[in-house]
């Protein structure tokens, strides 16, 4: 337990983070046991409590990503000086959205609209992974300059 500790010690650099996520991956192991067939335990142990360390911050981040997001889109809610410029802003945007390619339009309503992850875009669509974060991004750049254009 105190060689998981000192892994879980490493990643979160905070006792109580730790404690939480031994006890975690400890409740984890129990069942886990009994799915896997294991050769060597400490080893198959150190990777258990490395994954689940790693997918611990990953939620994490992302969860603080869509904290962030989420205050820059109320700012931008703000900037508006009343309900009318921003229902320009959001016509612009759906009249934009419209002269996106259609491979880029698809991947962009998904992933921004509909919140979907790349996998699901992917499986969803049958781009490839590398494709569908391409029409993204080029969706997202394409969209910027339309808005841009449209403003002035």
């Amino acid at each position: 337990m105190h060689l998981v500790y000192g892994l879980c010690l490493k990643y979160f650099r905070n006792k109580e983070e730790s404690q939480d996520a031994v006890t975690q991956i400890f409740e984890k192991l129990i069942e886990a046991v009994k799915k896997h067939e294991i050769q060597n335990f400490k080893s198959w142990l150190y990777v258990l409590a490395k994954n689940h360390c790693l997918m611990a911050i990953r939620s994490q981040k992302s969860q603080s990503v869509q904290f962030e997001a989420g205050i820059m889109e109320s700012n931008l809610i703000l900037h508006h000086e009343d309900e009318g410029e921003l229902e320009d802003d959001l016509q612009k945007l759906e009249n934009c959205i419209e002269k996106l390619q259609t491979e880029q339009k698809e991947c962009v309503e998904l992933f921004y609209l509909k919140k979907k992850p790349y996998l699901h875009i992917a499986d969803k669509t049958g781009f490839d992974l590398k494709k569908v974060k391409s029409y993204i991004q080029n969706g997202k750049r394409n969209l910027k300059i339309c808005m841009d254009n449209t403003g002035e």
